[in-house]
């Protein structure tokens, strides 16, 4: 009896002490935040995430209904398609598509699974499905004889190789341009963030600690404390998706919910998807048209060091490195991202009026 109460009352000791760290690791976090919240915040009354466009249904090859939306002139020169990247939906392209829906049509579409997009049977949760995708949603919102300019972001960028391995024929006639952002042609390693000895564990680790979280009871615990955000929720975003520590804390708050707002299961199907992804075939295809590779000098996601690998593995194409930028450039160096996508939609439209003089 008197072992058994020691050993309690060491329990109960250690017990103590983690309570104790935990509360002082939540209350530092409010603090952290709460400082955080004080600073002036330009985009505290930008609507973001507001901005909608006309709605367009486009069936996928196997029936899932992608959702996308149509902005700007109709007689435009050229269409802007934007393909977002994992985890998140169309409206992360704000600032892109209030910025250049003036002048440009812009289309924005929802990925399988994502915002307002159909389900997807996981057996079709490939990032080649995605590339079939973006072909599907191309013949519905760009027909004829208009031409797109696409730009993909992560994930996004892995559609537009995939639809560029499937069907190269497009690229130099109804594509003739693309802006590839903070991603990469192979393999994805999701741990760079983590410390080095951290890494390896990972690895193993997160593939089978997904399957078995996405579904029955489990999956929905995650989901009720997903639902819950709060500090910890809004540093985490902060520290893995951006580079700047001045960011806003409104695009901060509005990328969390965004990613939170995304399916514990379609995080774990798409998370085991990004892992087969091998698309160095297609790059001499995007080759044959303008092509912008972007990235944040602080993408703790996909490194720098492989968007400059990416670009110079695509013939003619130029690279753009963002200083104070993380992975989410398009939210936090928004200016820069538009102004490069513009650059490229004037220098695509020069080229192909170049080569139809030509023909």
């Amino acid at each position: 009896m008197a072992r058994w109460r020691r050993l309690t009352s060491v329990a109960g000791v250690a017990t103590g002490i983690a309570a104790a760290g935990a509360g002082a690791v939540i209350a530092a976090e409010r603090v952290a935040v709460g400082r955080l919240r004080l600073r002036p915040d330009p985009a505290a009354n930008e609507p973001l995430g507001k901005i909608r466009g006309r709605p367009v249904i486009v069936l996928a090859d196997d029936g899932v209904a992608l959702h996308a939306e149509v902005s700007g002139p109709d007689d435009a020169p050229v269409t802007l398609v934007f393909c977002h990247g994992y985890t998140l939906n169309q409206a992360v392209w704000h600032y892109q598509r209030k910025d250049l829906s003036e002048d440009l049509r812009v289309v924005c579409w929802d990925q399988r699974s994502h915002g307002k997009s159909g389900r997807s049977d996981p057996a079709h949760v490939t990032i080649d499905q995605l590339g079939a995708d973006l072909a599907a949603v191309l013949a519905a919102t760009v027909p004829g004889r208009k031409r797109a300019v696409l730009v993909g972001h992560s994930m996004g960028g892995m559609t537009i190789m995939a639809l560029a391995a499937q069907q190269p024929e497009l690229f130099g006639s109804k594509v003739i341009g693309t802006v590839l952002i903070s991603t990469t042609d192979h393999l994805v390693d999701a741990t760079t963030w983590l410390p080095v000895p951290l890494r390896g564990v990972a690895r193993v680790a997160t593939p089978p600690l997904l399957r078995g979280s996405s579904r029955g009871r489990r999956a929905a615990l995650i989901e009720r404390i997903r639902a819950a955000g709060g500090d910890l929720a809004f540093l985490s975003t902060r520290f893995i998706a951006f580079g700047d520590p001045d960011v806003s804390p409104a695009i901060v708050d509005f990328l969390e919910r965004v990613i939170r707002s995304t399916p514990i299961d379609v995080v774990a199907d798409f998370y085991l998807a990004l892992l087969d992804h091998d698309k160095r075939g297609a790059l001499a295809t995007i080759g044959r048209v303008p092509t912008v590779v972007m990235a944040g000098e602080h993408d703790r996601l996909i490194p720098a060091r492989q968007a400059a690998s990416l670009a110079a593995s695509i013939p003619g194409a130029s690279l753009v490195l963002v200083p104070r930028a993380g992975h989410m450039v398009i939210l936090e160096q928004h200016e820069v991202v538009t102004e490069e996508i513009a650059d490229l939609v004037a220098l695509a439209l020069d080229r192909a009026a170049t080569r139809k003089r030509l023909a």
